[in-house]
Order: C-alpha cells, then structure tokens, then sequence
C-alpha cells in the first residue's frame, strides 16, 4: 500500500505526518492563490484567515513537495485520517501528476493526491474568492487563530518556498504587503524568471530578512 500528497501550502514546511519519502517538484496548469478562509487554524470565524488553495490555470505550475506514505493499510489510514482533519477547509481531493525539475515532459509520479477547494462562494463557505492585494495583506497581518497569527503563515511559507529554490512572486508581493502593513521589515525583491517547458532553473537565493513583530496571542494548536 502506498499514496503520495502533494503539498503546496504548510505542508511544504510542516507536514506533521509519519512520511517515507519527500520530493520537491511542481504540478501543472495550477497556480497558488490565497482565496481560502481558515477559521480555526490561524484565524476565526469572525476574523478569518487567508490560506492558499490551488487555482485551475492552463500553463502554470505550481511548486511544492510530495510526500509517500507507504507501510500498510493502518499507516496509510492514519495519515489520511490526520490529513482530512487538518485540510478540513478544503473539499477537494484531486489527482496530479508530479513532475521534478529538469524533466517537465515525463511525470514523476502519477496519480498524487492534492487537497483543493470549489471556487464557488454558495457551494463552498470557506471560499472568499479573490480580493485586491492591500485588502488581503491587511486581513493576513491581522488575523489569529489558536494555531498562531496568519502573517506567520505568509512568511514561514516565503520562506520555505526559498529553502526549496522555487519562490512564489505571489507569495513575495503578498508577504511584502503584509510587511508594509506591520510596518517592519525590509521587503524582498521579486526575480524576475523566463522559465521554459524543459528547464526550470534555481532562481538566486536571496536571504530572507528576519522580522521583529509585535506578539499577537500565542498558539495552542497544531499548524493548518
């Protein structure tokens, strides 16, 4: 018995799961947007967090890490069971292909799952849909939720998708704006990539800034 996840959010960073085997990759036709509402991990349900979610786009690609669970049945059922609870906003599950760099023609692995959401306010109640970027960097820097404040979520993730060698320009400007919001920190410039459909080159590893925030209340759960 085996599955792979993939992950693209916190799970880059914290997966918190008994895994075999990690991969950093990117799937296609897939872009990292922060459209989601998290009300119990970083944020509340009268103040809600903004959490990424995958957005269907022909030609993009989205980078992350893929994990194997392999074992047995119960192990298989036991990361499950900890990822359905954790990913609860997201009522999707989608099978992917994963692809790794230098290779972007011949996936990997074939049939990962990927924890999505419908993009549909009515059918949906954790979709708040896209917003200006001031607008979602104001919710981010303030909102807070037992697991921690969600401008840590935005930050840990920019940081994480540096360590990986693949920034996110979203996550860049988003985590700039938040920044500017906080009114600390310097922000980080965007490099600008001419990625083509067989090489995906390492951007320059630029180092990230660390910040000195103001406490917001502390965390008494585990990580969404």
């Amino acid at each position: 018995m085996v599955f792979w996840v993939f992950g693209y959010g916190s799970l880059v960073w914290n997966p918190g799961f008994d895994y075999d085997e990690k991969i950093i990759g990117f799937i296609k036709d897939y872009r990292r947007v922060f459209d989601l509402a998290c009300i119990d991990h970083r944020g509340t349900p009268e103040n809600p967090a903004r959490t990424c979610t995958l957005e269907e786009k022909e030609g993009a690609i989205c980078w992350g890490a893929a994990y194997c669970v392999r074992g047995g049945p119960e192990k298989e059922k036991l990361a499950m069971q900890y990822l359905e609870r954790r990913e609860c906003e997201y009522d999707r599950k989608t099978l992917v292909n994963f692809f790794k760099e230098g290779d972007s023609l011949h996936p990997t692995l074939t049939d990962v799952i990927v924890f999505t959401s419908t993009p549909d306010k009515v059918n949906n109640k954790y979709y708040l849909g896209p917003a200006p970027l001031e607008d979602m960097a104001r919710q981010i820097a303030t909102a807070y939720g037992p697991c921690g404040n969600n401008r840590d979520y935005i930050f840990l993730l920019e940081k994480a998708m540096h360590d990986i060698g693949h920034e996110d320009d979203l996550v860049i400007e988003l985590a700039n704006e938040v920044k500017k919001v906080l009114g600390v920190g310097n922000v980080v410039p965007k490099e600008k990539k001419q990625v083509g459909a067989a090489q995906l080159p390492h951007p320059p590893h630029v180092p990230i800034p660390t910040l000195q925030l103001l406490p917001l209340p502390e965390p008494i759960a585990l990580d969404s």
